[in-house]
């Protein structure tokens, strides 16, 4: 059905919109003219259902879209009425010939509100321009407010900042109307930075603005940019912008960060302007975020969550942590060992931390001086203008000073964001972005990837260096200088005198390895924090006078919150999996007999490289009292040769993860007692701590009740006072994760059995739906690696849910070779016989296809857990006869 426009044209079926949403309606403008309005407008259809709405939702495109933008909303289930506008010039709308300011474009939306008799309550929904119009409207309207959502928008340009590279080149007046109205240049950019668009979406885009003459429009919204103090507009922006700060109502924020135009700089003033807001932003998404995400459904989840069924009168939700639900842990100020045992004449002088080098030990650290190094930065972070509260990356690789700078900033309140480097450089700047950091705190290689790729936050370096190499990196203090500035100030008399943190402020934000997407920044509060060192410790028997060997280097910083030495090896931090035998022993002798902890890819290689150990290295070894893994399952068969190189320790692989560690914990006797069964037996639930199973629906998506019963397999939910408080800017993640009132729901897939151990089989997203059930990807990878010649197995599906086909990826013990994952070729006839035969009597399933690979795709940082997304992937692409790489 088409409807014809103000000059004659017919406006087009648009696809994915109900032509009963479209109308017309005339009304005034701030000239005192008619002008004919195109909007789409829901109550036609609620009324068809009889449905009586709750509210309005109003929504207002931005720069060159139109009410199209939002047609998604349409297909939500809300009892809201949705108007989504076509703003004057612009979409299906008059095109009057008359340039429009902010201003004017705010007044004739509430003229138009009013002639459509709209009250409260009412959500706005903005997006681009159209982000700073809707609130302008709010402000004007704020009786009738209830809500807002802003989505890759922006209501404020400072005038020393400069506009985003693709506004100043879209404003300068030599390309500006050559882009904007002579030619449709502006607008095919903004579709082509969403290659996924379909072309019939994409010609939906251009189709109102064929001509010049409808293209005016675009060109007078760039025009209208107020970027100069002389601009028409910037009055109005600069109001809206301030009175933004006294419109207290439930917000919602939705960002995508790869925006040309409204980068997270944007999202970072908006924050400053409504701090009580809900964020979420979606990794990967760009200007369009509604076209790249279901920000639909995000919006829906939150109106549902924010106002239920009487928005006139909800109650604010107020945020409930899994954490408290659980039995508490005695709390624990985060440092305060530290200072016990500097006061402590026995332990004064004893190592708290020992760094290692190529030829050995290298800086020892006394608990003496690392408490006063914590006293001395966070007095002089305090002098420097770090407050409570901020954010402060910190870039520095395990040692001294990383630890010296964490519990300094624990301290006093800040909030440490810890993304390790392991992320890869890619991984990291998402990190690091995403936090939006107030400081980075870093050396000069992370110090110049920040001036390099644009990371927020004011910097400051480990060492003090040369003032050109401070300006060139745009360095404004180094920590040596902060610790100075703190001592001078303690010695005349001025000691620190900060009170410990609320236990239920932010600690730190700890990021994911990101094996499955992104990485995630998990939120700890002081409270979570404390417990969490408080599980480890208790879990791994952390004794203080033996210590602790980091082979993953994050949790060197465990030891001191427990007053416990430690050192890590020397090597590459980003490579966890590379740690030899002869570089642990070299780190265990530095302290004696402590315990060791490594990432699980470490303990392959330590295995593999112990041959060449010295009768002396052996002994070192034999001391180690207990050896410890965690980041994934580790198979029964690997602790056995460990007992070669560590002979007397209890090896022990607890299961947790960056949201919870730990939470089960099983030694290789407790796997003996286990015997086989599906999947990889990980223990019993450590102190404090609770575990039940959400059983899988036919589709294998978790759905019902959380149950103890043995053998029902679903998603592992957690209960326990060190589950993270929230995920940072992620509400929708938040959400999903807290779905179930006081548990986490892990994602892995599971069962218990009889005697309450946990069964881990994989990811929930790695569930393979096949014609015949379900099948969890670790038993169809336990019997692939039961074949004698198969060191490690991948579980991939192609196929749509619920018809999928199993295939499976193997390294063979003869070929596999670490590195970078190389494309798979098909397996031997035996071989694939063999596979077929082992998945086939374990599981009941059969395997399509069986190939082989040098290296399986892993995480970046563990580099142990199986990419099994990826792998299905190249599967689905392979068998659909396409060559790309693995």
């Amino acid at each position: 059905m088409n409807r014809r426009s103000d000059d004659g044209t017919e406006v087009p079926a648009l696809p994915g919109v109900d032509p009963r949403l479209s109308r017309r309606i005339e009304v005034r403008d701030h000239t005192g003219e008619r002008r004919r309005w195109h909007l789409l407008d829901s109550a036609p259809l609620l009324a068809e259902r009889g449905i009586r709405p709750v509210g309005t939702i109003l929504a207002v495109h931005g720069n060159p879209t139109f009410s199209f933008l939002f047609r998604s909303l349409f297909t939500q289930d809300l009892p809201w009425r949705v108007i989504a506008v076509d703003q004057l010039e612009m979409g299906w709308s008059e095109r009057t010939g008359i340039t429009r300011r902010l201003q004017d474009r705010i007044t004739d939306l509430s003229m138009l509100t009013d002639a459509l008799s709209l009250h409260g309550p009412i959500v706005t929904i903005g997006h681009d321009w159209g982000g700073l119009v809707s609130v302008g409207w709010a402000l004007d309207n704020r009786h009738d407010v209830v809500g807002m959502v802003l989505t890759n928008t922006g209501v404020h340009q400072e005038l020393d900042q400069k506009l985003p590279a693709a506004l100043q080149l879209a404003t300068s007046p030599a390309v500006l109307p050559a882009t904007t109205s002579i030619s449709d240049a502006f607008l095919r950019t903004t579709l082509a930075l969403h290659p996924q668009l379909t072309p019939e979406v994409r010609e939906a885009y251009l189709a109102p603005y064929r001509v010049r003459a409808r293209r005016r429009g675009i060109e007078a919204f760039v025009a209208d940019i107020p970027a100069a103090a002389d601009h028409p507009s910037r009055a109005t922006m600069d109001r809206v912008a301030e009175d933004l700060r006294g419109l207290d109502v439930p917000t919602l924020m939705v960002w995508g960060p790869k925006d040309v135009t409204f980068s997270d700089r944007f999202l970072r003033d908006l924050l400053d302007r409504v701090p009580h807001a809900d964020v979420h932003r979606y990794e990967g998404a760009s200007h369009l975020v509604w076209e790249d995400r279901p920000v639909a459904a995000l919006v829906a989840d939150w109106l549902r969550d924010t106002f239920g069924e009487d928005p006139q009168h909800a109650e604010r939700p107020q945020h409930r942590a899994v954490s408290d639900a659980a039995e508490q842990a005695p709390p624990m100020h985060l440092g305060e060992a530290i200072i016990r045992h500097a006061a402590d004449p026995l332990h004064r002088h004893e190592p708290a931390v020992v760094e290692m080098t190529g030829t050995g030990p290298g800086r020892t650290i006394s608990w003496g001086q690392l408490a006063t190094r914590v006293e001395d930065l966070a007095a002089g972070m305090l002098a420097h203008g770090i407050r409570p509260g901020q954010r402060l990356s910190i870039l520095v690789p395990p040692g001294a000073d990383l630890t010296a700078v964490l519990y300094a900033s624990l301290r006093i309140g800040a909030v440490a964001v810890i993304a390790d480097a392991g992320l890869g450089v890619e991984g990291l700047t998402r990190a690091v972005i995403g936090s939006h950091p107030d400081h980075i705190i870093g050396i000069p290689k992370a110090l110049a990837a920040a001036r390099t790729l644009g990371w927020p936050g004011r910097r400051i370096s480990v060492a003090q260096l040369p003032t050109i190499d401070r300006r060139v990196l745009g360095v404004d203090t180094s920590i040596a200088q902060l610790a100075a500035e703190g001592r001078r100030m303690r010695e005349l008399g001025a000691p620190l005198d900060q009170p410990w943190p609320d236990q239920d402020a932010d600690a730190a934000v700890l990021f994911t390895s990101g094996s499955t997407g992104p990485a995630k920044g998990a939120v700890y509060t002081h409270r979570q924090m404390g417990a969490m060192f408080a599980a480890v410790g208790d879990t791994l028997g952390l004794q203080p006078e033996r210590g602790l060997v980091a082979g993953f280097a994050p949790f060197a910083l465990l030891g001191p919150a427990l007053g416990a030495p430690s050192v890590v090896p020397d090597m590459d931090v980003t490579r966890p999996g590379e740690l030899t035998a002869a570089a642990l022993a070299d780190a265990v002798e530095t302290l004696g007999a402590p315990a060791v902890f490594t990432a699980p890819a470490a303990l392959r290689n330590i295995i593999a490289t112990a041959g060449p150990l010295s009768d002396h290295q052996r002994e070192v070894l034999a001391r180690v009292p207990s050896f410890f893994s965690a980041g994934a399952p580790i198979p029964a068969h690997l602790l056995e040769e460990l007992r070669d190189v560590l002979p007397n320790a209890r090896a022990l692989t607890p299961y947790g993860m960056t949201e919870c560690l730990a939470v089960t914990a099983i030694d290789l006797d407790g796997i003996r007692a286990a015997g086989e069964g599906d999947g990889v037996v990980v223990g019993r639930p450590v102190p404090r701590v609770r575990v039940a199973i959400q059983p899988l629906d036919d589709s294998g998506r978790p759905a019902g009740e959380p149950t103890d019963r043995p053998g029902v397999v679903g998603e592992i939910l957690v209960q326990a006072p060190h589950v993270r408080d929230r995920y940072l800017m992620l509400w929708g993640t938040t959400r999903e994760s807290s779905r179930v009132p006081g548990w986490h729901a892990t994602g892995d897939v599971g069962h218990l059995d009889a005697d309450g151990r946990l069964w881990v089989e994989g990811r929930v997203a790695h569930v393979i739906a096949a014609a015949d059930g379900l099948l969890t990807p670790v038993r169809v990878e336990s019997a692939a690696e039961s074949v004698p010649t198969v060191r490690r197995a991948g579980a991939a599906a192609v196929g749509p849910r619920g018809t999928q086909q199993l295939v499976v990826v193997v390294e063979t013990v003869e070929e596999a070779r670490p590195g970078t994952p190389t494309r798979p070729r098909a397996a031997s006839t035996a071989l694939q016989e063999a596979v077929r035969r082992a998945v086939r009597e374990a599981t009941g399933h059969d395997v399509v296809a069986v190939f082989t690979t040098r290296t399986l795709p892993t995480d970046v940082r563990h580099n142990s857990k199986i990419d099994r997304a990826r792998l299905s992937r190249w599967a689905e692409d392979s068998l659909a006869g396409r060559v790309v790489p693995l």
